[in-house]
């Protein structure tokens, strides 16, 4: 019954990214061709994709997980979160078994890659550094249809939903956000949870330091494993710099930042924590004197279906019941 209900929920989220027609009463049951509404406009998909390209490496590990024909990604520069060939680490390995190829180097925008890509459908991103959304009216030039989202301000399964309907993958799409909830509830069953608030902490990430808020994606993953995520005190609310998903503060404000009695750091590593636990400035957090920080994990940055496992099985590893 649990999976009925999920898989049920999902379709009919699916059915909000689809522009409303008289006989479109199911999304899995919607016609073809289809109008997808998205942050750029509107796109005509006349048929199922069979040839999907990815300019935006922070989605294409969710094309990946729904099932969707993925041929090509943009791949960002190679780094310790990446392969050699900048595909991200946590989704590296299911790319290259199912022979997805490098649309372009380094996000550097390459539309003759994508024409020769002879691609049904293109997704790009309106935010972030792998953003290509300057590039949309270029593309619709060349009717390419282009699909944009904004994974700034939704979920990734949010994503995976509107993807599912865009790409006539409704069932992939629900299967995979089935499978990642179904997992973290197996997860959650083992897990030893302090009776604390906890704090995610962006720490020294490029020179910048962040609490993130408790409607996050980042947050609600964690609270769905039993924790309380907490974010900024209200009485620094003025002070700080606001995202969707996390506000910015600086490092002098960020023990006042810090309320939560447990700290995950996003992003983190063991050498993160070390590191956050010989700051001076942060000696007096119950965090740190109790030596309650814990990471991440490197993929953490950005949550997809397999970063979000990564991050829920590191999670487990400091509080599985014993």
């Amino acid at each position: 019954m649990m999976h009925f209900t999920r898989y049920a929920l999902t379709v009919a989220l699916a059915a909000l990214f689809l522009v409303p027609g008289p006989h479109l009463a199911r999304a899995q049951d919607a016609p073809w061709p289809r109008t997808i509404a998205h942050e750029a406009g509107v796109v005509v998909v006349e048929k199922p994709p069979q040839r999907i390209v990815s300019t935006t490496p922070s989605v294409t590990g969710i094309v990946l997980a729904i099932g969707a024909p993925l041929v090509a990604t943009a791949a960002t520069t190679p780094t310790r979160l990446t392969d050699a060939k900048g595909f991200f680490s946590q989704w590296a390995q299911v790319a290259d078994e199912r022979g997805v190829k490098v649309l372009y180097k380094s996000l550097r925008f390459d539309p003759e890659a994508i024409i020769g890509a002879n691609p049904d459908l293109v997704i790009i991103s309106s935010t972030g550094a792998d953003s290509a959304v300057q590039h949309y009216a270029e593309l619709e030039a060349q009717g390419i249809p282009t699909l944009v989202v904004n994974y700034s301000n939704q979920s990734w399964q949010e994503i995976a939903t509107r993807l599912g309907v865009a790409t006539g993958h409704e069932k992939g799409a629900a299967d995979a956000i089935a499978r990642f909830n179904d997992h973290a509830a197996q997860v959650a069953a083992g897990l030893d949870i302090p009776d604390l608030p906890v704090s995610i902490v962006g720490y020294n990430l490029g020179g910048s330091y962040s609490i993130a808020r408790p409607e996050s994606p980042h947050a609600q993953l964690l609270s769905s494993l039993g924790f309380n995520v907490v974010g900024l005190p209200t009485h620094l609310s003025a002070q700080v710099t606001r995202r969707s998903d996390f506000e910015f503060v600086s490092r002098e404000n960020l023990t006042a930042a810090i309320g939560g009695d447990v700290v995950f750091l996003l992003n983190g590593t063991d050498a993160d924590v070390e590191a956050f636990l010989a700051d001076p400035v942060l000696a007096n957090l119950p965090a740190v004197r109790e030596k309650r920080v814990y990471p991440l994990g490197p993929t953490s940055f950005r949550i997809d279906y397999y970063s979000g496992r990564e991050m829920i099985d590191l999670v487990a590893q400091h509080f599985r019941k014993h």
